[in-house]
């Protein structure tokens, strides 16, 4: 099979085309063959260097395909089963090997592509709105990177649960994409976020502010930040936030700040699952209308990277094999 290597940390550079021996599934694993696979931030950090790994190996953490080999002792997947999974590594290539506690079935109507690269940004949607903090009808969030692949997903669930969304983009074509996933209100990076946001609220600010930016705009989440209310770090697309005078978050109003990653929110295969069935159910019953705004071959890894990168993508990103 074909498959992409990580050859060394470094940037987009780095992704490699290689010819690899087919893999052979072992007990408790399926073998899949992609149909799509998720690009995400976290395969960024990953191929930097910026989180722990090991060049080198097969990057991608999600994707969708057919089952095309059972490891001993699965016995709840047939070959031939639509899946899709996340958390499970080895995605940008032909084949893959997934635990088959990982693998979830595809409902018929849900394409390759939505289920290949949207389903950890669906996942780590749910678990920003029920986990990391729990804005409910009436709040008002923000949500950074508004037109993003977790911000599209995220603004529409929450406006379908009566939350006001005030999102953050960089281009007029990404605020009419907010706007159409129900952002109330939609600012520019460049806008005096913090007084914008307390304009639109009375003065109070927002609730809880969702912030997968990171560097650039951790400062101005803090004070757009309503007393008592919760900032949500769940990324650093702009890079990492420098450490910071916890007694701040005093000052600005007793705030609450938390840096939550999926895994711990997906760890229990029962979460997993509970929270992967709302997500399709989302999808099936017309709450959330999951967009791919760009797809790219396998071999295309690279441009793919860089694209992200530069924020030049919107909703979510797929590479197909």
């Amino acid at each position: 099979m074909r498959a992409i290597h990580v050859s060394r940390h470094g940037g987009p550079e780095v992704l490699d085309l290689v010819d690899a021996d087919d893999p052979v599934p072992n007990a408790g694993e399926v073998l899949v063959r992609v149909r799509a696979a998720g690009v995400n931030f976290i395969d960024t950090y990953l191929r930097e260097g910026r989180y722990p790994s090991n060049p080198p190996y097969v990057p991608g953490s999600e994707g969708a395909g057919e089952v095309i080999a059972l490891g001993p002792d699965v016995t709840d997947l047939t070959v031939g089963d639509r899946v899709s999974w996340c958390d499970s590594p080895g995605s940008y290539a032909e084949q893959a090997l997934v635990p088959a506690a990982r693998a979830l079935r595809v409902p018929a109507d849900v394409e390759y592509p939505v289920a290949g690269s949207a389903l950890l940004r669906g996942l780590t949607a749910h678990y920003l709105l029920d986990g990391s903090a729990h804005p409910a009808s009436g709040d008002t969030i923000v949500v950074h990177a508004g037109a993003g692949g977790v911000g599209l997903i995220l603004t529409e669930w929450a406006a379908a649960r009566g939350i006001t969304v005030i999102s953050t983009v960089s281009t007029d074509e990404k605020a009419e994409l907010s706007r159409k996933a129900g952002a109330a209100h939609v600012l520019r990076y460049d806008d005096d976020l913090a007084s914008r946001v307390r304009d639109l609220t009375a003065g109070r600010g927002a609730g809880v502010v969702y912030d997968g930016v990171g560097a650039d705009t951790f400062d101005s989440s803090v004070a757009a930040t309503a007393v008592r209310g919760t900032v949500v770090l769940f990324g650093g697309a702009s890079g990492p936030v420098p450490p910071f005078d916890l007694q701040r978050l005093n000052g600005a109003g007793s705030l609450f700040v938390t840096r939550p990653t999926l895994a711990h929110f997906i760890a229990d295969p029962a979460e997993f699952r509970w929270r992967a069935d709302e997500f399709f159910g989302a999808i099936a019953d017309g709450t959330l209308h999951v967009s791919v705004g760009q797809t790219f071959p396998l071999a295309d890894a690279e441009h793919a990277h860089r694209a992200l990168e530069s924020r030049g993508t919107t909703g979510a990103t797929a590479l197909i094999p």
